[in-house]
């Protein structure tokens, strides 16, 4: 009996919905109708003779089988894409710089690394993980040839590309709003520091008393002091640890969005316009809803 082979564009359209948690979006992302998309749950749903997804509302949630094709069709697609990768550039060798902000120094990082190394097996990589401040120095000094950092609106930054907006968020355990007539501990990233200015500028605007309970010169430190309770953060979704939510609190100030920008060197040698594809390719996929 001959057996069913699944639909890799299917399987990216079923990965891309569930990661985005709406198909309709995924649908706009790959350029797709919403009945094409749904075509390929069907089709997929057809292939493992049993539904995979169910209608909540208007959203369409995971069922058990559904979240075990996930994890295989993320594999799937690695493998396709690291084999497409491998065959159509040409094969490279040298020295890349790239620097990145802390928020992408572990899950992303290791990840990219991981398909990176897989396609380019000659390429020695010179990874820096620091703030914005520190990067954009030795970008400055000609020590860099890629850095990945924030940005907000107020400032322009050369040589750089808007490749994300990412929104900044109230984070914490709900413990540390226990009493919200106390002044409202926060634990942030020693100054200059774009999101501890953007935490203090809304607090201030709403008159909402504030005390830094810790300055941390890493990020690191801030996650440990946040799970310890002894105040609440500001970060974006990059790289918050699990042990930690959102504080979506009606008395909490609404805060803006911060940009993710790519900066790069002029005269980007092959290696390293191999490593900046490889890198907007792994945003996307571990970022969808923010990268572009």
């Amino acid at each position: 009996m001959r057996k069913p082979t699944l639909d890799l564009e299917a399987l990216r359209s079923f990965v891309l919905g569930v990661e985005l948690g709406n198909f309709a979006e995924a649908a706009e992302r790959l350029n797709r109708s919403t009945s094409a998309v749904s075509a390929h749950l069907k089709k997929l749903e057809a292939q493992l003779e049993q539904p995979i997804v169910k209608r909540s509302g208007r959203s369409l949630v995971l069922l058990p089988a559904g979240e075990e094709l996930l994890s295989y069709a993320k594999r799937l697609l690695a493998v396709n894409d690291d084999a497409v990768m491998a065959l159509r550039q040409p094969k490279v060798s040298g020295i890349v710089r790239i620097g990145l902000q802390e928020d992408f120094g572990e899950r992303f990082l290791t990840d990219m690394l991981a398909q990176f190394n897989r396609t380019n097996p000659d390429v020695v990589l010179d990874v820096q993980v620091s703030r914005n401040r520190n990067l954009i120095e030795r970008f400055q000094q000609g020590k860099l040839d890629l850095v990945l950092l924030w940005n907000n609106t107020e400032s322009v930054i050369k040589n750089t590309e808007v490749i994300g907006q990412f929104p900044m968020q109230w984070i914490g355990v709900p413990e540390a709003l226990a009493d919200p007539q106390m002044p409202l501990s926060l634990v942030l990233f020693e100054s200059p520091c774009l999101l501890r200015e953007s935490a203090i500028k809304a607090l201030d605007a709403k008159e909402i008393p504030w005390r830094v309970a810790m300055s941390s010169h890493s990020l690191s430190g801030v996650w440990s002091a946040t799970e310890a309770g002894l105040g609440i953060t500001v970060r974006t979704p990059a790289g918050r640890p699990d042990s930690l939510v959102v504080l979506e609190k009606e008395w909490l100030p609404r805060l803006p969005d911060l940009m993710l920008c790519l900066m790069q060197a002029d005269g980007l040698n092959t290696a390293a316009q191999s490593l900046k594809e490889t890198v907007l390719t792994e945003l996307k996929q571990t970022f969808p809803r923010w990268v572009y």
